[in-house]
């Protein structure tokens, strides 16, 4: 298994991923969207943050990423994170390393505070939230309407890094130092070995 930085020439496999989940409450999107619309959605994202891809013997198992949180400017230090596994690789572990490597890298970045949006119920995402520490900061309440049903979306949130009194502003992951990023890679790649 290999976890690695997304390129252009992955949109495929992460669409046909994300298009697992299209008919189900778990994104709010009603409708697939094109190849050409995900392929700019997802290289917006990753031209500052991360944008993680696992793949095995040759195929794209799943992937994760962070973008902003909100759109000021003072909430910079936070980033918003997503994360979409192939059905056949839920429930094994994969979805931990792959975020707790997204975060090592968002907080080599200048992140403080990541926040997930789970729709509940949804016991696999809740879950793997809560073992990685992150707080229930509250939920919105028939939020969204798809699949027949209103739904509920809880907010979980979680502080990466200390709140300094003067933060530097946060720079792209391709101003991260390289080593600092291999290192992390690394750890992950030895985690997904010893399971």
């Amino acid at each position: 298994m290999i976890i690695r930085f997304a390129a252009p020439g992955d949109y495929p496999a992460l669409l046909r991923i994300y298009g697992q989940y299209i008919d189900t409450p778990v994104t709010f999107e009603c409708a697939l969207p094109s190849e050409e619309e995900f392929g700019k959605r997802i290289g917006a994202a990753a031209e500052f943050y991360p944008c993680l891809v696992c793949e095995e013997a040759g195929k794209v198992v799943g992937y994760a990423y962070g973008h902003r949180q909100m759109e000021r400017e003072a909430y910079q230090w936070n980033a918003e994170l997503s994360i979409y596994l192939d059905g056949a690789y839920t429930s094994k572990g994969l979805g931990k390393t792959l975020y707790v490597l997204l975060i090592g890298l968002l907080r080599l970045q200048g992140i403080k505070t990541v926040y997930g949006g789970v729709t509940v119920p949804h016991p696999k995402s809740e879950g793997l939230h809560e073992a990685m520490g992150f707080q229930r900061l509250g939920t919105y309440h028939s939020t969204g309407y798809k699949c027949g049903r209103w739904h509920d979306v809880v907010w979980f949130e979680k502080q990466i890094a200390p709140y300094d009194s003067k933060p530097q502003p946060i720079r792209p992951i391709g101003a991260v130092p390289k080593d600092a990023v291999a290192a992390l890679f690394r750890k992950a790649l030895e985690d997904v070995a010893s399971r």
